[in-house]
């Protein structure tokens, strides 16, 4: 079982953005686009989880809320033709590709954790999503 953790980042916000997924204390995906938003490279950083998890790993998140788009939303979403009642769903396409990963591997766990108390898988995925987001690839 692995543990993957997960971060992305821009800055400023919107701006220059960058993610990173850490797996045993090692970045094992890093990412950027310009300019982006938070929102966008947090999404973008669990899509790249996904791709790396198998059956019974763990992602962990400091996103709250793609933790409650993918489990709690974007099932209506779906339902409704990805409309919802308030307007428009931003950043659809990444709505829509995280929520398939999500779906297609049912024995992969998503948590959300604390983000920026000390958790050393949620510090490293800090500091690589600023090193990506600058340009450092792997």
């Amino acid at each position: 079982m692995a543990i993957y953790y997960t971060d992305g980042s821009a800055n400023p916000n919107p701006g220059p953005g960058g993610y990173a997924v850490i797996r045993n204390g090692e970045p094992v995906a890093l990412g950027h686009e310009s300019p982006s938003t938070n929102i966008r490279m947090e999404a973008m950083a669990l899509i790249a989880a996904y791709a790396l998890a198998e059956a019974g790993d763990e992602i962990l998140t400091d996103s709250e809320f793609w933790v409650n788009v993918v489990t709690k939303w974007a099932p209506s979403w779906q339902k409704n033709g990805w409309r919802k009642k308030t307007g428009e769903i931003k950043n659809l396409e990444l709505v829509k590709d995280l929520y398939a990963a999500f779906c297609a591997k049912p024995d992969v766990k998503l948590r959300w954790t604390r983000g920026h108390v000390g958790t050393e898988g949620n510090e490293l995925a800090d500091i690589w999503a600023n090193k990506a987001r600058k340009g450092a690839k792997l």
